[in-house]
């Protein structure tokens, strides 16, 4: 599926047989960026600061985990270990697909590095900060489910986006949820409209500007990945980070199999890709954004 908005108006969208524009997909990683918005939620409510450390993890003062704050793990620098072991059965594996608990599991892994001083792709991070979520919503299932319906899906008329849960209820805010390109369109809209919907402030003031600022050296913000590093002359689709000829103020969400939410605010533009497949995928979003 492939969804264009202009202005916050459907200009353009194209999908595959047996796909239309309220067909629920698997967002992967998009996800991610999802948690971004429902730890902003949280943070507008006066629930949370992102300088914070974790809580709830169940570290003791003398463990060095204690001292990861929740701005650390949505810009990936938490020390914790990070998503680069290909065998079958591997600590995220094991997080997604073995443990009912999943940001339990994420809790017991040691750090691999100091915080704040390393980047590394971590879903485990994600997963620590879905259980804020779980937490701040009343610890069910059925109370998240609420929680994200009446403070996100609701205000913005993602009518049949959902957030899995794992067995203890906690959502999977680093890999599934399921939305139609028209709903993650929606979404993408909240972003590039400040975090507003209808007159109605959904995500704090100055959020936005936090989610695509730049971690470090890497093309990563906090729970977005931006365009911010200079490639030169490298080509869109060979680019370790982000997409080089498009505009420097874009950023987007990104999940695994070509997902993308691009946001390009000085084109008032929103891009969703939904797909199966990465074949060419970028090279086509910035066909449509040029």
């Amino acid at each position: 599926a492939f969804v264009v908005l202009h202005e916050g108006k459907l200009i353009a969208e194209r999908y595959a047989p047996g796909y239309g524009p309220n067909t629920p997909i698997w967002a992967h990683s998009l996800s991610k960026s999802l948690t971004n918005a429902l730890i902003g939620v949280l943070v507008r409510q006066g629930k949370l600061r992102v300088d914070q450390p974790l809580a709830g993890a169940g570290w003791p003062a003398s463990d060095p985990r204690s001292a990861i704050t929740i701005d650390q793990l949505l810009r990936m620098i938490s020390g914790l270990p990070f998503d680069d072991n290909d065998d079958a059965i591997n600590p995220l594996t094991h997080m997604l697909f073995l443990d009912r608990d999943m940001a339990g599991y994420a809790a017991m892994l040691p750090l691999a590095n100091a915080p704040g001083k390393t980047w590394g792709y971590s879903n485990a991070g994600f997963m620590l900060l879905s259980r804020l979520v779980r937490d701040a919503a009343g610890e069910s299932a059925a109370d998240t489910e609420r929680f994200v319906r009446r403070e996100l899906f609701e205000p913005l008329g993602m009518r049949g986006a959902t957030l899995d849960c794992d067995a203890i209820g906690t959502p999977v805010g680093a890999s599934n949820s399921y939305a139609s390109a028209r709903d993650w369109a929606r979404f993408g809209q909240l972003y590039l409209d400040d975090g507003m919907v209808d007159g109605r402030r959904i995500l704090p003031e100055g959020w936005v500007a936090y989610s695509h600022s730049q971690t470090l050296d890497t093309g990563y913000g906090a729970g977005f990945w931006t365009n911010l590093v200079d490639h030169g002359s490298v080509p869109v689709w060979d680019a370790p980070w982000g997409m080089p000829t498009l505009p420097k103020d874009m950023f987007y969400a990104r999940g695994a199999l070509g997902q993308y939410i691009v946001i390009v605010p000085s084109e008032r533009l929103v891009v969703v890709r939904m797909g199966f497949a990465y074949g060419g995928v970028e090279k086509a979003i910035a066909e449509i954004i040029q």
